[in-house]
């Protein structure tokens, strides 16, 4: 259809000059995954749990909005009944009210009569319950064991607990493609149960209707109260289905928001990013992606029918025409992609209008105020803007006269005069409704002038945008979808098919994953060194102090409370040192390393608080270095008696790495409560006179610090997320370039601590002043804990 405004394009393109409009087209591809049995699709199968109580939460939700709570609720008669007398081996006697049988004569008895079951049975009934039918026990039992009553909370829980643990296995396979297969096969199982438990509750609402039929029919008119509500659960589909449908997405945006985005940040940094921006879609839990309720709260109202002049293809063609006229794209085969792309950038609107209030105080404020005229003047040419002002007006009617009143009709009632007779006449046939508002929204549109329309037509294009994106979002993950099966758990034929011939991704909840041998695949070794321990002592002992009870409350007592929190274990123990050991164990996607780098953080804070305390009361202070070794095996073991006795080269480096020389800690004591690192290398032996073992000849400091070997720091490069950032930062030989590495540790329960990491080079000194020499291409590891440098560092950190 040729828009008649495009002849005069020439005068908007002028205008137009020096616009930079965005283009935006969602891809949703999956890449990296095995196709399943069919050759086409990818299989998937999701944990029965979270789908059994997926079809519990959505069949409540369903009753509830559609207002048939009553007709499937399953109490104590319908369960013994089974909806079936038969089948339940009852025979009903005859009820109190209810007429007498036929044959029957004399007065009609004030008990339970007419019941086919014995005497000694009838008699032990309890009292007041008039007229029940006899049930058989073990019926009853049988009926009463059916699955555990769910709750909102239980299914978020359960949601959460899956999508997190398909984040660890994506992390461990260092592909997130998986993680994003999980959610679009949850989403897709969620669409499809949605309308499932819809038809099974047509069914149940059938069912439980049949007790009303017939001339002995209970309770006639609580049948015909029922019927009434089940017609209109019929009626009021799509609004039900979107009520639930908007609930699901409020949860699953509450997952993403309260835990899964964080961790997945922390995981994979940016990564996806993109990608998992289409998931958050209000209209992936629509039917095609069209609803007028959602579409006036949310967007804007557009028409439904051929007929309307503002429905979506129509409303495309004319803001396609607009974007045409200004001359922003070149002519040619890809003209109308580009243009559409431009459609879904939403932040267009202010490029072009300044969002529908220009500032004509400067040159380009006087180019969007043309604009927007000539916006305004198309949607009049091509009478839509009556249209566009009723869109909006008609939304805060819906409260009112919604759902008696359709939306479409609402809206073209302030408009039409014809139609808004119709309205009133059906507001007065149900119930002498008062059209005042609808009368006062014709005057607000009628009277709105020439500023106010072009802000409202300014606004609509800005909404239509981010409409037209999320529908485009809607139709790239519909298509994703379309290359995953969910397998359910009634096809157990094609699950083990599937995963026989190792093409089905499983995604389970830890209860349903197959204990294995919990085999230790590798390991991580804290070493805390407490110096001078022997001084310390001494000192203890001279001021009438137990030493014992000294180390116990200042440090041994408040590490062993930490333990559990990280699942570490104490592999030895002495008075002046303690090692620890994380193991991690085949088939789990663990961050040991982060982990431990937690426990140590914490460890040297006990120490910095209980030092506080000391030096108040005039006590000695704790000094502690702390050194970390990963090792990607399991540790051997000696047994002396029941005792076993860990072997693992890690706790040889870990020694080392924990230690502080005297000459470095005699240097650098006097200016290290400036820097802000705690842990340097330093050499001063040539490496040819090492005899092959250089590391036995470097000097450690490490006071307060936390030293990791280069395997740890490639661990946990593969746990989570590190950026790099080379910054000029003060050390001990004035200011210097360091590497610094910044990242989030998830801890599980929505905590995540953050971590800073130095790559630090050995300096070449001279062993007598300590002055630097060079620069030697030897790399070490540290986990910073200076505060100071995480408040400098802290725009640096994912957004958790």
């Amino acid at each position: 259809m040729a828009l008649s405004f495009l002849q005069r394009g020439g005068n908007l393109a002028e205008s137009a000059k020096g616009l930079q409009l965005a283009q935006y087209v969602p891809e949703l591809v999956l890449e990296g995954l095995q196709t399943g049995v069919d050759n086409v699709r990818t299989d998937v199968y999701l944990s029965p749990k979270l789908v059994d109580i997926t079809r519990q939460h959505i069949a409540k939700l369903l009753a509830r909005y559609g207002d048939v709570e009553e007709l499937v609720k399953e109490d104590a008669f319908s369960l013994a009944m089974g909806q079936n007398p038969a089948a339940a081996g009852v025979s009903r006697g005859t009820f109190i009210g209810a007429p007498p049988l036929p044959g029957a004569t004399g007065p009609r008895p004030t008990g339970f009569v007419g019941s086919t079951a014995s005497a000694p049975a009838a008699a032990a009934r309890p009292t007041g319950f008039i007229g029940a039918p006899q049930v058989n026990p073990a019926v009853m039992a049988g009926r009463n064991a059916g699955p555990a009553k769910t709750e909102p909370a239980d299914f978020k829980k359960l949601m959460a607990d899956l999508l997190t643990g398909s984040l660890n296995r994506a992390k461990a396979d260092n592909n997130i493609n998986l993680d994003l297969l999980t959610r679009l096969a949850v989403i897709k199982m969620l669409r499809a149960e949605m309308t499932g438990q819809f038809g099974t509750l047509l069914e149940k609402c059938r069912t439980k209707l049949k007790g009303y039929d017939g001339p002995r029919a209970m309770n006639a008119h609580k049948g015909i109260e029922l019927r009434e509500k089940f017609a209109q659960f019929q009626i009021q589909k799509k609004i039900v289905l979107r009520k639930v449908g908007q609930e699901l997405f409020a949860t699953l945006r509450e997952v993403e928001k309260e835990s899964l985005s964080k961790m997945r940040r922390s995981l994979f940094g940016e990564e996806g990013n993109a990608s998992y921006e289409l998931l958050l879609n209000r209209l992936l839990f629509t039917d095609d992606g069209k609803d007028d309720y959602l579409n006036a709260e949310q967007y804007v109202m557009l028409g439904n029918f051929e007929r309307d002049p503002d429905r979506f293809l129509r409303m495309q063609e004319v803001a396609v025409g607009f974007i045409k006229s200004l001359g922003v794209v070149p002519a040619g085969p890809d003209e109308e992609k580009q243009i559409d792309a431009m459609l879904s950038v939403a932040d267009n609107t202010h490029e072009l209008f300044a969002g529908g209030t220009p500032d004509e105080s400067s040159p380009k404020g006087k180019n969007q105020k043309a604009l927007l005229d000539g916006w305004v003047d198309l949607l009049e040419k091509e009478s839509l803007i009556d249209h566009v002002l009723a869109s909006y007006e008609a939304v805060p009617l819906l409260a009112q006269y919604s759902p008696l009143i359709n939306p479409q009709q609402l809206k073209n009632s302030i408009i039409n005069k014809a139609e808004r007779e119709r309205v009133t006449a059906l507001l007065e046939e149900r119930g002498k409704i008062s059209p005042e508002g609808i009368n006062n929204a014709v005057k607000k549109v009628e009277g709105m002038k020439g500023s106010d329309r072009a802000k409202v037509a300014g606004r609509y294009f800005s909404d239509f945008l981010r409409y037209h994106r999320d529908l485009r979002r809607f139709e790239a993950v519909l298509s994703a979808m379309d290359g995953i099966n969910v397998i359910g758990s009634a096809n157990e034929k094609l699950r083990e098919l599937s995963a026989i011939n190792n093409t089905l991704y499983e995604f389970l909840l830890a209860e349903e994953q197959k204990a294995g041998d919990a085999t230790v695949v590798d390991h991580i070794i804290l070493k805390a060194d407490i110096r001078d321990s022997t001084t310390l002592t001494k000192t203890l002992f001279a001021r009438g102090l137990n030493p014992a009870s000294y180390f116990s409350l200042n440090f041994f007592d408040p590490v062993n409370k930490l333990l559990p929190k990280y699942d570490a274990t104490k592999v030895f123990i002495e008075g002046d040192a303690l090692i620890l050991a994380l193991f991690e164990r085949e088939g789990e996607q663990g961050f040991g390393v982060g982990k431990t780098c937690m426990l140590a953080k914490e460890m040297v804070t006990i120490v910095r608080g209980y030092n506080e305390q000391s030096t108040k009361q005039g006590l000695p202070t704790l000094e502690l270095g702390l050194g970390i070794c990963f090792q990607e095996s399991a540790p051997m073991y000696l047994m002396d008696g029941t005792h076993r006795i860990m072997i693992s080269k890690a706790l040889n480096e870990s020694d080392r790495l924990s230690g502080c020389s005297k000459g470095a800690r005699k240097y650098l004591a006097a200016g290290q409560a400036k820097n802000l690192f705690n842990v340097y290398n330093f050499q001063t032996v040539e490496d040819a006179d090492t005899g092959g073992i250089p590391d036995e000849f470097l000097v450690r400091y490490n006071i307060g610090g936390i030293h990791i070997n280069a395997l740890a720091f490639q661990k946990l490069q593969k746990e989570i997320a590190l950026k790099e950032h080379l910054i000029e930062l003060p050390t001990i030989w004035s200011k210097e370039q360091v590497r610094l590495f910044t990242g989030v540790v998830p801890l599980g329960q929505g905590i995540f601590h953050k971590i800073i990491v130095r790559e630090g080079l050995t300096a070449f000194v001279d062993l007598k002043d300590f002055s630097l020499k060079r620069w030697t291409d030897k790399k070490y590891y540290e986990v910073c804990v200076n505060e100071a440098l995480y408040k400098h560092m802290e725009k640096e950190f994912p957004v958790v």
